[in-house]
């Protein structure tokens, strides 16, 4: 089975935000980039503003896309479509799904510990980001 989800890799002042799954979450405390599952009818796009604001109570800009990138488990296919997006509104965070967000600078961001799929898009956002600043 085939998840579609969508991801935010939210840039400010270079740096880059992260966001920690709570402990009754499946994979608890590992860290990810915030979104969530596509639903019916949606386009990537607005399943990617709808779930920013569900889970931090914020706008945003997407700036551009990244490669999707699958992750295997045995029961189902996540397959992550991530976005290089920025926060257009003027609210502070609510996390409420979260237990922790931190900014961090881009070459930084493997120092978590983060979950899985996070970890391929980490890497095509460091390689497009090496890309954009030449």
């Amino acid at each position: 089975m085939l998840v579609e989800v969508t991801c935010a890799v939210i840039e400010r002042n270079g740096k880059v935000l992260a966001v920690q799954r709570s402990a009754d979450m499946s994979l608890a405390l590992k860290w990810e980039f915030p979104g969530g599952k596509m639903e019916a009818g949606e386009t990537y796009e607005e399943c990617m503003h709808r779930e920013i604001r569900e889970e931090l109570g914020v706008d945003i800009a997407i700036l551009e896309s990244l490669d999707y990138c699958d992750q295997y488990y045995p029961e189902r296919t996540i397959r992550l479509i991530p976005f290089i997006c920025e926060i257009t509104s003027n609210e502070e965070f609510v996390l409420t799904e979260h237990c922790d967000y931190i900014w961090l600078e881009p070459q930084d961001l493997h120092i978590l510990d983060w979950a899985p799929a996070d970890i391929k898009v980490i890497e095509n956002y460091l390689r497009f980001t090496e890309v954009r600043v030449r």
